[in-house]
């Protein structure tokens, strides 16, 4: 009887995995919707041997493995496995891909652990649907895939944004029998984190407190972490010391991430007794944290504040590391004191302490804010002289530098040569670039970079047509800003309160008032989230042109939503009411936005 009883339950087992291989396979891959039919008690465990092998670079590796294939008879397929999972570890992820086919080209069957790396690294690589499809193969093959292969799908499911896929894969992991473990849970709550929804992974860790596996530090600091990016400080400290309540120990990531956000917040005193309170349990600082503080004194001028720190991390016999000095140096650039910055690059190095391209990018930025822009040339050369590379944050430094001191010349030089090295100009590149040309009046050159940009693959944003839009418009080439305004949408763009005020203005500028009124209500009309820079532009222009009775109504509706008039508008008013020559009530109309 009882022999007939596992007979039965073992041609369930078959009945439900073909079940599943046939939905996978109708797909060509697997839907998370399919049915996933495995009996309650399966649980996924490596091998308890299946250590990767070692090696310090991919051609070591690749030699390894071409070796292994010309052996007879090959070794076994857990041999391989160890390979490929180094090789996974060293982020070869599509050397993983071709290297699996080319084991299937020799007929070496992989076992679930090799198709679980496979798993991983089409994830990896951004293809969850081919993950699916190993999934297919899984099946196909009669293994059971396990917790592990359900959360590396779930998390390459996170990885492209689709959380909701990712909760319907996880919910139906549950629902036919399979158990998640404490990194299933936290690679959701991960994910669901990162698409802002915190209150889902709050309920998940609730619901995991229900289940057979108890939250772990991993689960709460996912969280955690999460909440104190967001500046829910509160929410954060809450569950910080419910973690403690039921006794489970904040570590190292705990506590760093918690003191970041208090420092971002100024809450110092805050800050520093947790510092203490970290000692007090054990949990010793590391450079991160204190670097963390550093960092944040820095950013609000607290310099000595932030010397103080990197005293008592050396007292405690941390040694700063590169980040640490940096953070330093940019605390006294944004202060303008550029040469006290120059001491702590020079005693970092005295220190032993390497400088990367941040710490370079630093000082340069330093010295183009105090327009020293030869001292910062001089730097980027000094930078490139010791092999290091510069990236774009350091080019677009000096570009704007260089821009700044009138050196259009040689920024467009900078540019060229950005590119002749390799770095490839971001949109922020293009951005200082144009701004320049066009408060220059450069229109051509302006335009000549702009068909270049749009005949590459790079889409410039409405950022950059603002800004060409609005050179075009104060250097009175209206009909070239209105073709260049009107041609958005067929660049798939959409103008944005900025466009609008260019135009408005250029309209104005020519006394072209019907039209700038009738832009402006189009403005409003298409949903444009109206500034004060927008109402107040548009006040001076119905003033200028001797529009009075609908300046002062856009000035009602202005104050109305809570804006006042700027510098510019106060002063064309100061200047109206000492007109002898305007009517004493358009004076007394216009008196009240002075108040």
């Amino acid at each position: 009887m009882k022999m007939n009883m596992k007979m039965k339950a073992k041609m369930k087992m078959k009945m439900k995995t073909k079940m599943l291989w046939r939905a996978c396979s109708s797909h060509g891959s697997l839907s998370v919707s399919c049915m996933l039919s495995v009996p309650p008690s399966s649980h996924y465990t490596f091998h308890s041997n299946s250590k990767s092998q070692n090696f310090d670079t991919l051609d070591e590796a690749l030699s390894c493995f071409n070796g292994m294939l010309c052996m007879h008879p090959p070794p076994s397929i857990v041999d391989f496995t160890k390979l490929l999972t180094s090789i996974s570890k060293m982020k070869h992820h599509s050397t993983v891909v071709s290297l699996s086919q080319k084991l299937d080209s020799f007929g070496i069957l992989p076992d679930v652990y090799t198709l679980n790396i496979l798993t991983n690294s089409f994830c990896h690589l951004n293809r969850v649907d081919f993950a699916f499809s190993v999934l297919a193969r899984i099946l196909k093959l009669g293994f059971q895939p396990g917790s592990v292969t359900f959360t590396t799908l779930i998390r390459g499911l996170c990885l492209e944004g689709k959380v909701g896929d990712a909760l319907h894969l996880f919910d139906k992991m549950i629902k036919e029998g399979f158990q998640p473990n404490v990194v299933t849970y936290a690679t959701l709550m991960n994910g669901l984190c990162k698409v802002g929804n915190t209150s889902a992974a709050i309920g998940l860790l609730r619901s995991m407190e229900e289940g057979n596996d108890q939250p772990n530090v991993v689960a709460y600091n996912t969280i955690i972490d999460n909440l104190c990016k967001d500046r829910q400080l509160n929410e954060a400290l809450n569950l910080f010391s419910e973690m403690i309540t039921k006794g489970i120990s904040p570590n190292i990531f705990t506590y760093t991430s918690i003191i970041h956000t208090l420092c971002n917040l100024c809450e110092w005193e805050h800050a520093k007794t947790l510092l203490n309170e970290m000692v007090d349990r054990n949990v010793m600082p590391n450079v991160v944290t204190f670097t963390t503080m550093v960092d944040a004194f820095c950013k609000v001028g607290k310099i000595t504040e932030a010397h103080d720190v990197v005293k008592t991390m050396i007292q405690r016999g941390i040694e700063p590391d590169a980040f640490t000095y940096s953070a330093l140096m940019d605390g006294y650039c944004l202060q303008s004191k550029t040469d006290e910055a120059v001491k702590v690059f020079d005693m970092m190095v005295h220190k032993g302490c390497v400088p990367d391209v941040y710490s370079y990018s630093i000082l340069i930025n330093g010295y183009c804010k105090t327009q020293r822009i030869d001292k910062a040339m001089y730097l980027f050369e000094e930078m490139c002289r010791q092999k290091l590379i510069p990236d774009v944050v350091t080019y677009n430094t000096l570009i704007q530098g260089l821009c700044h001191v009138k050196r259009l010349q040689d920024a467009i030089v900078l540019f060229h040569g950005m590119v002749s090295h390799g770095q490839m100009p971001d949109i922020v590149t293009y951005r200082i670039l144009f701004n320049y040309l066009c408060k220059n009046r450069h229109l051509d050159e302006a335009m000549n970079l702009l068909k270049a940009i749009e005949s590459s693959n790079m889409d410039p944003d409405v950022q950059i047509y603002n800004i060409v839009i609005d050179g075009m418009c104060r250097a009175g080439d209206l009909e070239a800003a209105r073709d260049l305004f009107f041609d958005l949408s067929s660049k798939g763009l959409h103008p944005n309160v900025r466009t609008y005020t260019a135009m408005i203005n250029g309209l104005f500028r020519q006394g072209l008032v019907v039209e700038a009124s009738k832009l402006f209500r189009e403005m409003k009309k298409n949903g444009c989230s109206l500034d004060d820079c927008a109402y107040n532009l548009t006040a001076r222009g119905f003033l200028q042109n001797n529009e009075t009775l609908q300046a002062i109504q856009l000035l009602d509706e202005m104050l109305a939503k809570g804006f006042s008039a700027d510098v510019s508008t106060t002063t064309l008013l100061v200047e109206m009411l000492s007109d002898d020559k305007l009517d004493q009530s358009v004076k007394q109309n216009l008196s009240k936005f002075l108040l």
